[in-house]
């Protein structure tokens, strides 16, 4: 199963006012494991941006001059992602913004259910509690100790690890995978031989007497028949 984990910088909030896409960032996962497969673009805006907020983040307009436009990236964009699901932290917001971009460069937009949105997971896995990116970092002890200085590939990189926390552990398929060693005596095959074992003594009937007596006057009533009477 191949799955793209994606995050998108831009330039606002709505893209129906003019906002645009500025970086897309997108690492390759094969059934939960990174392939070491990503995807990194710089986007010229084709507008001034709003604040001097991204010159933090080194996304200045001096910075995007020179970068190519959405339309003349959006193929090798898709020939990345091909038919994978994304996988996005509020996902709603990215995808509305790429299917602006590519219905603006002339391409068929992405269905929304092709979005695996980490956030929803998290606030239905962990109702109440932050579900925040940096906050999911934190619950997983996730290292994100350089997400100072934001980036669409580096929230990425975190997202996957993140995502493979929320979907079960970092291999939540138990990693048998064909890349996994597994010759005999190593953890992977250990793990996979494993077999719970029988109890050593049985547990205790959790049946009061008045319930076993009650049960048995039950199965009296209904003659030699009765599957309760039977023996394997």
């Amino acid at each position: 199963m191949r799955e793209i984990v994606l995050d998108t910088e831009t330039t606002g909030f709505e893209p129906s006012q003019g906002d645009r896409i500025v970086e897309i960032g997108a690492v390759e996962l094969f059934n939960h494991l990174p392939t070491g497969r990503t995807y990194h673009q710089y986007i010229n805006p084709e507008r001034l941006m709003p604040t001097a907020a991204f010159e933090v983040h080194g996304l200045g307009d001096d910075f995007l001059r020179d970068k190519p436009v959405f339309k003349a990236i959006a193929q090798a964009f898709l020939d990345f992602i091909g038919d994978a699901k994304l996988v996005i932290h509020n996902a709603a917001f990215d995808m509305k913004f790429l299917n602006a971009e590519l219905e603006r460069a002339g391409y068929p937009t992405l269905p929304y259910d092709r979005a695996i949105d980490t956030l929803m997971i998290a606030r239905t896995k962990f109702p109440g509690s932050p579900a925040s990116l940096d906050a999911l970092c934190r619950r997983f002890g996730v290292d994100n100790s350089s997400r100072e200085k934001h980036g669409a590939l580096l929230d990425s990189e975190i997202l996957a690890e993140v995502y493979l926390e929320l979907v079960g552990g970092r291999q939540p398929d138990f990693g048998l995978a064909a890349s996994v060693d597994m010759t005999p005596g190593s953890a992977a095959q250990i793990q996979a031989d494993w077999r719970p074992r029988p109890r050593p003594e049985p547990l205790p009937p959790r049946l009061t007497a008045d319930e076993s007596a009650a049960h048995a006057a039950f199965v009296a009533k209904l003659g030699d028949a009765a599957i309760w009477l039977k023996r394997q």
